[in-house]
């Protein structure tokens, strides 16, 4: 008898017990809704704490198709389809406070073959989202690009061409792929690259992806669509060099609408898109009478004065071919300024 009352708790119990005020049940019933982050009466559902903390496991997995959910696999970030491999491999740190013995296993895993192949697509992808990021290019460039390089990078035909212009063509194939459009001089400005060197890179991994393609019966990928490249299109040019130039949205799109009844008509084939897309502007703001100098057309498309008047003499013959009749009517343009 005297045991029991010795193990009686004495004084105050100071246990918190959270209950319902409105049902006033004990034991409570009570719920954790970890998706709202609130604690629930399961009797009449009376929110009792709001903002608690969800202290299970975090478990985290990217296999979710292939598991069905059922693979709780804590191993951190998702794998790079770009990269070869599982991406999970470990790595030997030789750091500062580093042992002799992991110093010299860092360099054994670092002769690896594999290692070295991986290292070398990183410092190239690395390379390739600087300069897709100093150009302000989106990612979906800079996936294709990387992409592109990956397929190309070793072929035998490339050897002596330079990595930066493997990495120009690559970029440039990507702004194709992606509908970006670029023209050879911008992707210069960007990689510093000359532009006959572009080309020639260009051509040559056009034709190693068509092989391979080939050879692999169409099975090469390319964000999520066959690589198939289209040539560069004037009206999309014409879009973002009015942009640049600061003209209004509404003369942007009738200079689109121009540069497409330019291609039905036929005049200036041969031209490059960027030749075509100055003249265009330059036509455009003349009938539209906007403020615009030839010189500043010519500094913002990186086409010369002379180029630019000697393909408008050669629009200027079919005007009446390029602009919407309706225009003319309504007074909205001005034929006479192109005399």
């Amino acid at each position: 008898m005297a045991t029991a009352e010795r193990r009686q708790p004495r004084g105050v119990n100071l246990n918190v017990t959270l209950s319902c005020p409105e049902c006033k049940v004990f034991p409570p019933e009570l719920i954790e809704r970890h998706s709202e982050g609130d604690i629930v009466c399961g009797l009449c559902g009376l929110v009792l704490c709001s903002r608690i903390i969800d202290n299970r496991s975090e478990w985290r997995t990217f296999n979710n198709d292939d598991q069905k959910g059922d693979d709780p696999s804590r191993v951190g970030e998702a794998t790079n389809s770009i990269l070869d491999g599982d991406q999970l491999n470990t790595v030997i740190s030789a750091g500062i406070d580093a042992t002799k013995t992991a110093r010299d296993l860092n360099r054994t895993q670092s002769r690896s073959f594999a290692d070295k192949k991986s290292h070398t697509l990183q410092a190239a992808f690395a390379k390739i989202t600087q300069m897709c990021d100093g150009y302000q290019l989106p990612k979906v460039v800079q996936d294709g690009a990387k992409e592109v390089y990956k397929l190309v990078y070793d072929d035998p035909s490339l050897k002596g061409k330079s990595q930066e212009s493997i990495m120009a063509g690559a970029i440039f194939l990507g702004c194709r792929k992606a509908s970006v459009p670029r023209s050879f001089k911008e992707i210069w400005a960007l990689t510093n690259v000359p532009r006959k060197e572009i080309g020639r890179v260009f051509k040559s991994i056009n034709q190693i992806i068509q092989r391979k393609n080939e050879e692999q019966g169409g099975l090469i990928t390319y964000q999520n669509d066959s690589i198939n490249t289209r040539h560069t299109n004037p009206e999309d040019l014409v879009g973002r060099f009015c942009s640049h130039l600061g003209m209004s949205p509404t003369i942007a799109t009738s200079a689109q609408l121009i540069a497409k009844n330019l291609k039905d008509v036929g005049v200036l084939e041969g031209r490059s898109p960027t030749t075509i897309a100055a003249t265009v502007i330059y036509f455009t703001s003349l009938i539209f009478d906007q403020k615009l100098s030839l010189a500043k057309i010519s500094e913002k498309t990186g086409v010369s004065e002379g180029t630019i008047k000697s393909s408008f003499k050669l629009m200027n013959s079919s005007k009446l071919k390029l602009v919407d009749p309706n225009w003319i009517d309504s007074g909205k343009i001005d034929m006479s300024k192109l005399d």
